[in-house]
């Protein structure tokens, strides 16, 4: 099986090292358009802009030409969009236009399309119904708490893959399922990118809470009550609310909300210890989806008649118009409910 991951970010790099541990030397390519950065990252052995003190396969292959990436998978290979979301329909469109035969394609990223609250696999089917040529594609997320840094490290990891294809499925067990992962499936789509899109926004509230000495209790809250959100969305969206409770939904959240290594949870601190979000997005020096998704979540559960008071809030945190602190208030001076 060859195994071609378009973008070498951190989370990118990381996958491509999983599987070049395992697969035969030279069936795993990473793709970049920067022919330097790959230069650098052959030279160094390791991707020190985004993966630093990750020692990389030497029989990791390294790739420039969109083109040459995409043509040496057959029917039977694997293309991971390891892009953020912001880049998914631009990277999807260019695989359709180039692809000569059916592919099986996965992504990495979580969130909403801004512009639309589209899910992933829905922008996907828009380019597909645009772009495809008549081929049949087959498609995947695959999503789960997972930090970067220990993903390539090879430290123990379980990952969901969701896709109606049970071939697709069976295929991206065989690339990244040995060793210290472990790839569960799923059918279930709409919960498995909700639930990874929701938990970062969440994480920016625990972190807030973090960050302005609210406490253990606070933190506990924030979780199960977001928790809550996640699963009504889900509900309303037409995934299943059970789907929150595996490792896309609670045990994402639980890792995102809580790993000193989530990009999202320190936004949530550095609002909390009153920097702007143009300092806090400057400094982070990486892409925090939860910033990026938080307004298209609101907006989503506004349109499906969702009550999300967690989520809403840090949608006014975020575009500036509320303060940590005076969100806390609103939270906490809400009128009593029934818990379920």
């Amino acid at each position: 099986m060859k195994v071609t991951l378009l973008g070498a970010g951190a989370w990118g790099t990381a996958m491509a090292a999983q599987a070049a541990r395992h697969l035969q030397s030279g069936d795993v390519c990473l793709w970049s358009r920067s022919a330097e950065q790959l230069e650098g990252i052959q030279r160094a052995g390791q991707n020190t802009a985004y993966l630093p003190g990750v020692t990389l396969p030497t029989s990791l292959q390294f790739e420039s030409s969109f083109e040459r990436a995409i043509e040496r998978l057959s029917e039977n290979d694997l293309l991971v969009i390891a892009t953020p979301m912001s880049g998914l329909s631009e990277t999807a469109t260019q695989v359709l236009h180039l692809a000569k035969h059916p592919l099986n394609i996965v992504w990495l990223c979580k969130g909403l399309e801004p512009s639309t609250t589209l899910l992933p696999h829905q922008v996907v089917d828009r380019e597909d119904k645009l772009h495809s040529h008549g081929l049949h594609h087959s498609y995947g997320a695959l999503s789960g708490p997972s930090f970067a840094q220990e993903v390539g490290n090879g430290m123990p990891c379980a990952l969901t893959i969701a896709s109606k294809s049970n071939t697709l499925c069976d295929i991206v067990q065989g690339a990244f399922h040995h060793g210290n992962m472990r790839i569960y499936a799923s059918d279930d789509l709409v919960g498995v990118e909700l639930g990874g899109a929701v938990k970062n926004v969440l994480a920016i509230a625990a972190g807030i809470g973090d960050g302005l000495d609210l406490g253990l209790n606070a933190r506990a809250a924030v979780l199960t009550r977001g928790l809550a959100e996640m699963m009504r969305l889900v509900k309303a969206a037409g995934g299943r609310p059970e789907t929150c409770m595996g490792l896309t939904g609670v045990g994402d959240l639980i890792l995102t909300a809580t790993g000193d290594l989530s990009r999202n949870r320190r936004v949530g601190l550095a609002l909390a210890a009153g920097k702007s979000l143009p300092e806090i997005l400057g400094n982070l020096g990486h892409v925090a989806e939860g910033v990026l998704c938080a307004s298209a979540v609101g907006n989503l559960a506004t349109r499906l008649g969702v009550e999300m008071p967690i989520t809403a809030m840090m949608g006014e945190v975020l575009s500036g118009t509320l303060s940590p602190q005076d969100a806390v208030k609103k939270l906490m001076g809400r009128d009593p409910k029934v818990e379920l």
